[in-house]
């Protein structure tokens, strides 16, 4: 069995493999993902090969083996599922779910993961938004649509959260801006860099373009 360092390697480049659709995923994205300095996410990428989890390529960066994502899918169904019960069933707010969620997700059995799956109602998605992995792996594409990338007038379902820090999901849910809730895009300043919006029938307020790229929406 993976440790659970490994185990959080592997699901770090399977979701951003997923995230950015290239064949091999860069060692600096890895690297700032994980919180730790090129040199030690190289070195890990070495000893993970060895045990042939992943190909590193020196300059071009980490591909995973068929080995190596089971087990990253494994971790990312893990993970959300765990959100979602602490969110739905032991009341805990969404933005303090994501370290609980990654102390849990090395110790829980698959046993017990697939009958709180079953508890859960087998749900399609985390608090945040994020498709949740089927136990066979399949996992649903999340739109690539932001609210930046909308026009003017548009009426938008709001479909994930892409920022995970508590600060941000903290100004998220006093906004409004929750998976599920319908948006219209009301003003577009470009000179500003900002965009107004309206969620549901809350007050209309204005959001930074840096801010508007973190949310994913659907017509």
């Amino acid at each position: 069995m993976p440790s659970a360092t490994v185990e959080n390697y592997l699901k770090s480049i399977l979701k951003l493999s997923m995230e950015c659709e290239r064949g091999e995923v860069p060692m600096g994205m890895i690297a700032t993902s994980l919180g730790v300095t090129p040199g030690t996410a190289t070195s890990m990428m070495k000893n993970l090969q060895k045990e042939k989890w992943l190909s590193y390529k020196s300059r071009k960066g980490v591909r995973l083996t068929p080995s190596g994502k089971k087990i990253g899918m494994i971790m990312i169904r893990r993970h959300r599922l765990l959100e979602t019960f602490l969110v739905e069933t032991l009341g805990l707010d969404w933005s303090e779910i994501h370290e609980e969620a990654e102390v849990l997700e090395h110790a829980i059995s698959e046993k017990v993961l697939e009958r709180l799956d079953i508890f859960l109602g087998k749900p399609r998605h985390d608090p945040h938004g994020h498709p949740i992995p089927t136990k066979n792996g399949i996992i649903r594409r999340l739109p690539k649509k932001t609210l930046l990338d909308s026009l003017v007038g548009t009426k938008m379902k709001i479909e994930s959260i892409l920022d995970q820090s508590p600060e941000f999901l903290t100004f998220a849910q006093a906004k409004g801006l929750m998976p599920g809730r319908m948006v219209t895009l009301v003003k577009n300043e470009k000179v500003a860099d900002t965009i107004e919006l309206q969620v549901e029938k809350m007050p209309k307020f204005s959001l930074g373009y840096k801010t508007a790229q973190k949310i994913l929406v659907s017509d």
